[in-house]
């Protein structure tokens, strides 16, 4: 739901109106419904909106409370909104519309920072104090909605979106090497507070900041719950069958608060069928669902359609199937490309664009089956992790996409940091307190690290490219609290999720449980060739690649005389992945 950016002066100077209408231009996509702008003093907030709750004028944004002092531009939604406005209300508190923008401003006024530990739902937002000259900054506990900062001595700047600070202008574009070792790293992953280039940080997720007028500022991190066995819950599979589902149910109904239609984005995979059965089992009528695929290539299927036709025509849904020839794939990229507010290599961006292009044409809020695999153990790499004496060395060994000495024989010297950052920041989270076991230690660095800034922000960029909002249940943070409880043997049974699909059985068809794990498949990108070929090696043999000099001639002549031999162990393509990071950088003039 939105965007917003804006400008906090330190220096006394005004905020650069100039500046703030480029970024507005930047992010408009994600609000196609409205824009506002409120300047007082030293700060000016932004704001375009996407109309789903309180569709008045009411509800517009930036939202200004004279009788409190108060100024949000805020981007999310609030799903226990209507049950926090009625403790407000009994506290004395008068409300001039019917939405969740105006309780965040008066929760904060009532509580202060702790507000944020009230919220159920998604959200980035930025607070002006009048009266102070405060600014105060907070983004949800798994950084569902974005929150790019840009900082000098002078002045602060915020956006949704990375690409619109570049357009308000006066930012430092050269490459973090950091960022770009964990981008090599992490199959393009680059954890907060970081991003590819070095003027722009990241809002990390579970963060609330209270910056002061003279630009000194203080993080509080108000969500990190253990991965540790809670005595009251020492429970059978059954009972953890039953809580997950109960905890899902709920985390489903939040989901569909709003004042306009919700829809489901279906893969015909166990995560997003489960979303679609129990809002039937709600008394869902009508419900929209929509699947996407593709050409196959070298003999790899491009579409799940048999399994998503399934749950669509089980519990009778409004169903949306779109294909993709390959022509209009290739069309897509440079789109895609744009959408992306950081460099992403998954295959699947492109598929969530073109289907949330198409999505947008019907309804402007969809839930989604993204987190299942993290917050559940639905990946491979777990179970090698069950019975571990070095978590961070076998971490390493089935996740990263290149180790440090591989990745001297990748990139030139100049960009190859002199030790092994990478390595570092996972040895760190790993051996936190609070995880009883490897394969707990990894599933709170997948869901609380990895996943932010991979499956979240991919699908938060390619639906806001298209005015689509994406509201993503199995994060629901109560649901990831209970799973966190939960013994590892108990999710890695059945190779993977075990509790989750024992939980789907009472609600789905079988099929789509007792099947081969599957991804959303874009062969063409997999196996990069024909024409892929051709515009990945122009990408990197252009002047400006040169130019930057980041990858090695011989590295790039062995990835172009064979793709397919090149493939990550996460069943990546290495070619693509460097492709990919100079076809964003040019794409956004970098």
């Amino acid at each position: 739901m939105c965007g917003i950016c804006g400008e906090i002066r330190f220096d006394g100077a005004q905020p650069s109106a100039f500046a703030i209408s480029k970024m507005m231009d930047a992010i408009a996509p994600r609000g196609p419904d409205g824009s506002g702008l409120v300047m007082h003093n030293n700060a000016a907030l932004a704001h375009r909106r996407l109309s789903i709750i309180d569709l008045s004028q009411k509800a517009r944004q930036p939202m200004v409370d004279g009788q409190l002092g108060l100024t949000i531009a805020f981007n999310g939604c609030i799903y226990n909104y209507p049950e926090l406005r009625t403790e407000l209300e009994a506290k004395g508190y008068d409300f001039f519309s019917t939405g969740d923008t105006e309780v965040i401003l008066k929760a904060y006024h009532a509580w202060g920072t702790k507000c944020v530990e009230r919220f159920l739902g998604m959200f980035a937002f930025v607070i002006h104090e009048r009266d102070t000259g405060r600014v105060v900054v907070a983004r949800d506990r798994f950084g569902i909605k974005p929150l790019y900062i840009a900082e000098t001595p002078k002045a602060l700047r915020f956006a949704s979106s990375l690409p619109a600070l570049l357009k308000g202008g006066d930012i430092d574009t050269s490459i973090d090497r950091i960022a770009l070792h964990h981008y090599l790293s992490f199959h393009a992953v680059v954890p907060p507070p970081r991003t590819i280039i070095n003027g722009v940080k990241k809002m990390p997720p579970a963060t609330i900041r209270v910056i002061e007028p003279d630009g000194t500022s203080k993080d509080t991190v108000y969500w990190q719950p253990p991965y540790q066995r809670d005595p009251d819950y020492s429970l059978s599979s059954d009972e953890w069958r039953d809580r997950v589902l109960d905890a899902l149910r709920v985390a489903v109904k939040r989901r569909m608060v709003a004042d306009v239609p919700v829809g489901v984005l279906l893969s015909g995979g166990v995560d997003s069928s489960v979303i679609v059965g129990l809002l039937a089992e709600q008394g869902q009528h009508g419900l929209m669902t929509f699947s996407v695929g593709f050409e196959e290539a070298n003999g790899e299927k491009g579409d799940e359609f048999v399994y998503s036709d399934l749950i669509a025509k089980h519990f009778d849904t409004d169903h949306h199937k779109i294909f993709v020839p390959s022509s209009e794939l290739m069309d897509s990229l440079p789109g895609t490309f744009a959408a992306m507010s950081e460099p992403m290599v998954s295959y699947d961006n492109v598929g969530f664009y073109l289907l949330s292009k198409e999505v947008s044409k019907h309804i402007k809020v969809v839930q989604s089956g993204q987190g299942a695999d993290e917050v559940f153990g639905g990946y491979h790499w777990y179970p090698q992790l069950a019975d571990s004496n070095d978590v961070v060395s076998d971490y390493a060994k089935v996740f990263f996409d290149r180790d440090h000495a591989k990745m001297a024989e990748h990139v030139n010297p100049d960009w190859l940091p002199d030790h092994d950052p990478s390595l570092d920041l996972v040895s760190r989270h790993l051996k936190m307190a609070n995880a009883d076991t490897p394969v707990d230690a990894a599933l709170r660095l997948d869901s609380q690290v990895m996943l932010v800034d991979d499956p979240v922000k991919r699908v938060d960029n390619m639906t806001m490219a298209w005015g689509l909002e994406a509201r993503v249940p199995f994060l629901d943070h109560e649901l990831v609290e209970l799973a966190a409880k939960i013994p590892p043997a108990e999710k890695l049974k059945q190779n993977g999720k075990g509790v989750l699909k024992e939980a789907a059985r009472l609600v789905v068809p079988h099929e789509v449980i007792d099947r081969k794990k599957g991804y959303f498949p874009v062969p063409q990108l997999k196996y990069v060739d024909g024409p892929y070929l051709d515009l990945v090696r122009d990408a990197l043999t252009s002047r400006a690649a040169k130019d930057r000099g980041i990858f090695r001639d011989d590295y790039l002549d062995r990835l172009f005389a064979n793709p397919s031999d090149h493939i990550t162990p996460l069943q990546g393509s290495e070619l693509w992945q460097v492709g990919l990071l100079e076809l964003w950088l040019q794409t956004h003039e970098i």
